[in-house]
């Protein structure tokens, strides 16, 4: 199969491969630049993007608005590439960190982990690209049903499988037992959906397929279920340009599928995660919250088993922490850089 170039309205990737936005801290400028260089659309997670400003305990929601800035100006130092923001719908003060994007000019928005029926009124006006992450034809209806009151529709669709890492669209059952629809029936879906929309208004809504693709191969076939791009994010953790600590990255190389867990985030959403101390402990044991940073709503520190900001932030500077990752880890056994990945991906 040969790769053709990404269309998302008047953005064009030479090839069609997204980074996925990879928080806290593990896709920031550095890692989006590379991947932009090499012609693909790279993403800087926005989740708690402030936690190396020194007033981030204090003051979380300020320091997070200065880091975004910072790290797209930092970005776009680095190159004359695509770069998007993924901000999580489900978090506190989200319509202010899409506005400070917007301001900073971001390419494009990706937002999932909740349904982001405020995109449109927050880029109205503004080159801003929008694409919203689902896991269903239904979730997607539902988006593109409120965009209209907008007269809006969205640029591109992130299609997110069961196989993705980090925070899932899918209910705790489902993945327990792994009773879900395959990545390549939920595209055909949604591809199905999309298709009438664009016959109807006359418009260009790519289909971008996300969650465990690893090869050529994969692609392809995602491809024939109608995919024209590709998300994808644990593939570019163990490359020298993550931004993640060394000990993040050795994770994933040394990580077994067996490694792989589907726990129940304090968020409230099944998600899966490497295996570590802090998780298991914290999972069997419960821990003492120190500092609450209120980044999601309903968040009780009182009765969740840890905090997902500071386990998080201590996995990204190198510490026992939470580590959130993509299926089929077994085939990440080294580090490589930015360019091998993805020239091995197009030559596979």
């Amino acid at each position: 199969m040969k790769l053709k170039e990404l269309k998302i309205g008047n953005l064009t990737a030479a090839i069609p491969i997204i980074q996925g936005g990879m928080g806290i801290g593990i896709s920031l400028s550095n890692l989006a630049a590379a991947v932009a260089n090499e012609g693909g659309i790279g993403t800087i997670s926005g989740v708690q993007i402030g936690f190396r400003e020194p007033d981030f305990a204090a003051n979380p929601v300020e320091a997070n608005l200065r880091a975004i800035g910072k790290e797209i100006k930092k970005a776009r130092e680095k190159t004359k590439g695509i770069i998007a923001m993924n901000l999580m719908a489900a978090m506190n003060n989200y319509e202010l960190y899409v506005k400070k994007a917007v301001e900073e000019k971001i390419d494009l928005i990706i937002s999932g982990a909740g349904l982001p029926l405020a995109l449109p009124k927050l880029v109205e006006g503004t080159s801003t690209k929008i694409a919203p992450i689902v896991s269903s034809a239904k979730a997607a209806r539902i988006i593109i049903k409120s965009y209209l009151k907008h007269d809006r529709l969205p640029d591109a669709v992130v299609v997110e499988g069961p196989l993705a890492g980090g925070h899932l669209g899918f209910k705790m059952d489902e993945m327990l037992e792994k009773k879900y629809a395959s990545l390549k029936e939920i595209v055909k879906e949604v591809k199905e959906l999309i298709g009438n929309i664009e016959s109807e208004h006359s418009i260009k809504i790519p289909v971008i397929a996300a969650g465990g693709i690893r090869t050529k191969e994969d692609m392809a076939e995602l491809a024939e279920s109608g995919a024209e791009g590709f998300q994808i994010a644990s593939l570019f953790v163990p490359t020298v340009e993550c931004d993640a600590h060394e000990n993040f990255k050795l994770a994933y190389v040394n990580a077994t599928d067996e490694e792989e867990m589907i726990i129940k985030s304090p968020v409230g959403m099944p998600a899966r995660a490497i295996r570590t101390k802090f998780l298991t402990d914290s999972l069997i044991n419960g821990c003492t919250v120190s500092k609450c940073y209120k980044c999601m709503p309903n968040c009780n520190p009182m009765t969740i088993p840890y905090c997902i900001s500071t386990g998080l932030i201590d996995a990204a500077e190198g510490r026992d922490g939470l580590i959130f990752c993509g299926s089929k880890l077994a085939g990440i056994n080294k580090i490589s850089t930015v360019k091998e990945v993805i020239s091995k991906l197009i030559n596979d």
